[in-house]
């Protein structure tokens, strides 16, 4: 994802630090059930749509906002699937980045999916019986957004 402005702001002043972060992810599925991925430009890896939400911004508007940005395809945000606080990542200048992910389960209802920002290599639809390789984490998440349970998280020690 790119870094949004008010996180160079905060870098300016707290260095490479650890940096505790909202995140959102959208699982958005269409009329025939097929999931959208896009290819990150950064890992080249494929992925669930995820972004960070901007200060006041609502989680759901996120997660609309950030796949019309990548995809091109117009989405609502229909509940949350899952809450975690993903490990810690660092990238490569050295930033340390540690994310709360809030989850949505998303319908399409417009658009044709393409590249639309410098976020992605490549976006496209796949059925969830022939999905690319995908980590842990996004395989978690799909596993949630495909039944009509509460909503997941780790539970307490």
């Amino acid at each position: 994802m790119a870094t949004p402005d008010f996180i160079h702001t905060i870098r300016a002043a707290a260095g490479p630090q650890l940096l505790w972060l909202p995140g959102v992810s959208a699982l958005v599925f269409d009329d025939d059930g097929r999931l959208l991925l896009g290819r990150r430009a950064d890992t080249g890896n494929w992925a669930i749509i995820a972004g960070m939400p901007e200060p006041g911004e609502q989680p759901a508007a996120c997660a609309v906002r950030e796949v019309y940005e990548e995809t091109a395809v117009r989405c609502v945000a229909e509940r949350i699937v899952l809450v975690r606080a993903m490990p810690p990542h660092t990238y490569p200048n050295g930033d340390i980045c540690q994310f709360m992910d809030i989850a949505f389960r998303c319908r399409a209802i417009g658009g044709t999916a393409a590249v639309n920002d410098d976020e992605s290599l490549e976006v496209a639809w796949f059925d969830l019986s022939d999905l690319p390789h995908l980590p842990e984490s996004d395989l978690l998440r799909i596993r949630h957004a495909c039944v009509d349970g509460p909503t997941w998280f780790e539970p307490a020690p």
